[in-house]
């Protein structure tokens, strides 16, 4: 017994080295082998084996060994072994499982690692977060794993003065994690879970900085956050470190939000205001390149390289050469990682990945462009302005703001200008009265009118078979001093004909001939109409025309309702937040996902409200089928922490299978926790012999739920 003994004991020696020896080699299916072989003789190697085999797969990159380093680490744990796994060899893998888009098991070791008390630095845990958050489900997981550890420092539940808390202090969240963990959110929609994150922040004593600033205001943009935007504009006004492009951003996404309100007013005063402040500009920057041309030749090469450093301090970051130590530490070695105590090239990895985030946030600023620090209104701000005047029945509101437009904007031509490209739209939409009112508008305030105008909608006219507006039309024309063109005429007198109005016909007949008006005119409409859309860029007009055709009409009031839910909601109001959606409901407005999620996370705060999230639920499945209500997967997620808070196993089991259905991520993990923290003795031993059928029923969901966690 005792030889057999010491041939295995040697047999494992000689297995272990020739482990390490395959390491070195690269040879992972070779000393995953032998591993195998060492857990069937000893069970697992000595610590310093398992390490560098967890950390040789782990700088593999290889998604296949980083799965089996992984499932090495979850047997330790269930075998209550980790006291064999090192803080630095975990961190080292859950960053390359985020870099490998293995996001919950990434995710799952930071976990195990707090729940270890070996606290991670925040520089080195951000660049998990940083990796994860290229993904959607990756970017939910992230804001989840934000949540946790910032709740640790809530309302200063760890005191800085005790020695004893350095580590724990060294992994609270910074500006940087709640940057890069929200532009996710940002880019991956999932913006209530971005907001909690910005409820978080004043409670742990996290001051934004400017990128910070601007991320927040894309995420009150999104959620419909009128007042909060307002508040950061204080901000952002006192902010003196802004550059044009999150100057841009700012006001791309205060201009959006106001849109979203309907507040046409405000929307049209900042355009006007914008487009005043360019022509002062424009008449400046004029009137300083005549002095400078007129200067001598040496004054002319002084301004010319002013110039230069004038425009390369607006250009994008992405344009200057990037640091080369962000490329050196994509790929970090154990080694490299090890050595580097205070994890700098970490720390320049998610820099790096947060500007690659924030390029393709300023990607999505599509209303305004910027040039020498002067903001300017684009098309596809005139385009939703424009939407939303007609939407809103505002003509005469709509032809002020295009006048005053003018004014401040001078068309190349009177064809060109955007009044004749909004009446040109409503033609062809076949809102003919909205164009004729314009067209009136225009008239009165004594804008010149191009006789293209008038023929359109004359032509219009007269296809609908409408002879008094066309009677009026051409009696305005006539004031106008408008000639008609000869195709108008044809089409006039054909309509005249079809009404069996022969003298009428006879008479716009003598009038063409004495007015001596050519075969050859203006182009019509239907010409106009082509040249746009054969164009590369069909301008004002063809945008107008898809975004009316396209887009649906927006319920400003469901904006304005949503904000004072959650406003009661926070401040855990929830029988006024009730009242209130009661009223939003009277009036015909249809809530959404944001309304209820809202309402929820409020009773969960109040905390023990599990039956009237019970009744909600109902009145959203009622919604959902009557109106087309679609459910999101911050909305599932919050009514599922809910009930499985409250063990209401049955409807929690009926919220999972919905969201297995819509294919969203679900965190495990996080429900497993719940479930131990607050139902670890439920149903556990034998079932009773004597059961209600409710009490059968209670059973078999409770013990479905844990299954699907993973607890049976």
């Amino acid at each position: 017994m005792q030889g057999t003994i010491l041939v295995q004991a040697r047999d494992a020696g000689k297995i272990s080295e020739g482990m390490q020896n395959a390491l070195k080699e690269h040879r992972f299916s070779d000393a995953w082998d032998l591993n195998q072989q060492h857990m069937q003789i000893e069970g697992f190697p000595r610590k310093h084996v398992v390490n560098n085999l967890l950390e040789g797969f782990a700088e593999s990159l290889d998604r296949q060994w980083l799965e089996k380093a992984y499932g090495l680490t979850e047997q330790a744990f269930q075998e209550h072994k980790q006291n064999l796994l090192q803080k630095e060899t975990l961190m080292y893998l859950s960053l390359n499982l985020a870099k490998c888009g293995l996001h919950v098991p990434a995710s799952t070791l930071l976990r195990k690692l707090i729940a270890m008390e070996q606290y991670p630095p925040v520089t080195a845990w951000s660049a998990t977060v940083a990796h994860m958050s290229q993904s959607s489900d990756g970017a939910y997981l992230a804001a989840e794993l934000v949540l946790e550890i910032g709740y640790l420092f809530q309302d200063g539940r760890v005191d800085p003065r005790k020695k004893v808390n350095g580590p724990l202090l060294a992994m609270k969240p910074n500006t940087a994690v709640f940057s890069v963990v929200l532009a996710g959110c940002l880019l991956f929609g999932t913006t209530r879970k971005a907001e909690q994150l910005l409820d978080m922040m004043p409670r742990i004593g996290l001051k934004p900085d400017v990128t910070l600033l601007i991320i927040m205001a894309h995420i009150y943009e999104r959620n419909g956050r009128r007042e909060d935007l307002r508040k950061l504009k204080r901000h952002i006004d006192e902010s003196h470190n802004l550059n044009d492009i999150q100057y841009r951003q700012f006001y791309n996404c205060l201009l959006s939000c106001q849109l979203k309100f309907g507040d046409l007013d405000c929307v049209s005063h900042m355009v006007l205001e914008m487009l005043q402040k360019a022509k002062k500009a424009q008449n400046s920057i004029g009137i300083a390149t005549l002095a400078f041309e007129a200067a001598a030749n040496g004054c002319s090469k002084m301004y010319s390289s002013a110039q230069v450093v004038e425009q390369g301090s607006c250009n994008e970051k992405s344009d200057q050469p990037e640091n080369p130590v962000l490329y050196e530490c994509r790929n970090l070695s154990f080694e490299e990682f090890y050595r580097d105590h205070k994890f700098l090239k970490l720390e320049a990895q998610t820099k790096e990945l947060l500007d690659a985030m924030l390029v393709k946030l300023q990607k999505q600023v599509d209303l305004l462009t910027t040039g020498r620090g002067i903001l300017r209104p684009t098309e596809k701000t005139y385009v939703k302005l424009v939407k939303a005047f007609l939407e809103a029945g505002k003509t005469k509101e709509l032809a002020e703001f295009l006048i005053k437009v003018e004014k401040e904007d001078s068309p190349v031509s009177v064809d060109d200008s955007a009044f004749v490209h909004v009446i040109n739209s409503c033609i062809s939409l076949g809102r003919l009265d909205q164009a004729h009112d314009l067209l009136d508008e225009m008239r009165l305030a004594g804008v010149r009118a191009s006789s293209s105008l008038y023929a359109s909608l004359l032509k219009a006219y007269c296809k609908e078979n409408r002879p008094a507006e066309v009677t009026a039309l051409l009696r305005d024309a006539r004031k106008a001093g408008v000639q008609l063109d000869a195709s108008c005429y044809e089409t006039l007198i054909q309509s005249r004909v079809l009404q069996e109005d022969t003298v009428g016909a006879l008479n716009l007949f003598k009038e063409m001939k004495e007015s001596k008006i050519p075969r050859s005119g203006h182009q019509d409409f239907d010409m106009l109409i082509r040249g746009c859309a054969q164009s590369g860029n069909a301008g004002l007009m063809a945008k107008l025309l898809q975004e009316i055709k396209d887009g649906q009409k927006v319920d400003c009031g469901v904006h304005d309702w949503n904000n004072v839910i959650h406003f009661f909601s926070r401040k855990r109001l929830m029988q006024d937040a009730e009242k209130a959606l009661k009223k939003m409901l009277s009036l015909g407005h249809a809530p959404n996902a944001q309304t209820f999620h809202s309402m929820v996370t409020g009773y969960a705060a109040v905390g023990g409200k599990y039956v009237e999230v019970t009744e909600l639920w109902g009145e959203m499945k009622v919604l959902a089928f009557s109106s087309g209500m679609k459910f999101d997967q911050e909305l599932l997620d919050s009514v599922l922490y809910t009930f499985v808070r409250g063990g209401f196993f049955a409807r929690a089991n009926e919220v999972v299978e919905m969201m297995e259905r819509g294919r969203m991520f679900i965190d495990k993990y996080k429900y497993r926790t719940l479930f131990l923290k607050y139902h670890k003795t439920l149903y556990k031993g034998k079932a009773p012999k004597f059961q209600t059928e409710s009490q059968l029923k209670k059973r078999e969901s409770a013990l479905t739920f844990k299954k699907w966690v993973g607890l049976s």
